[in-house]
């Protein structure tokens, strides 16, 4: 099981930016998929951004193509989110996550280990 600890959340004006970082410990997250989300109207959470286990694959949601931007650093064992241009329909919750496999995955169900989530609040 690896412990996945968000942070780098907050207050932001809209137009504005944000670089949450997320650290892991024990498992390693290096050998695994890792992903985004957050809380969506009428389900459980949605997929941000995907990224598999070496960062040479990456996916992002419609509604932030274009401005947000995962990353990760296996040495380090973090993942981030790079998050410009940000809207007020972008405040919510962030989880990052820890999958099961090594292959990019949207699908919740493939994630086992999930951080607290980090609060963006972005105001217009």
């Amino acid at each position: 099981q690896v412990q996945l600890v968000e942070s780098g959340g907050g207050p932001v004006q809209a137009g504005g930016s944000l670089r949450p970082p997320c650290a892991a410990s024990g498992r390693t997250l290096t050998d695994y998929a890792a992903c985004w989300f957050r809380p969506a109207p009428g389900k459980d959470r949605e997929f941000v951004a995907p990224i598999n286990w070496d960062g040479n694959s990456r996916y992002y949601a419609e509604f932030v193509r274009g401005r947000f931007r995962i990353s990760r650093d296996n040495v380090k064992s973090t993942l981030s989110l790079e998050m410009n241009r940000l809207e007020p329909e972008d405040t919510a919750v962030y989880y990052c996550a820890s999958s099961v496999q090594r292959s990019v995955t949207m699908r919740q169900r493939d994630y086992r280990d999930w951080g607290q989530g980090t609060q963006v609040t972005v105001s217009s």
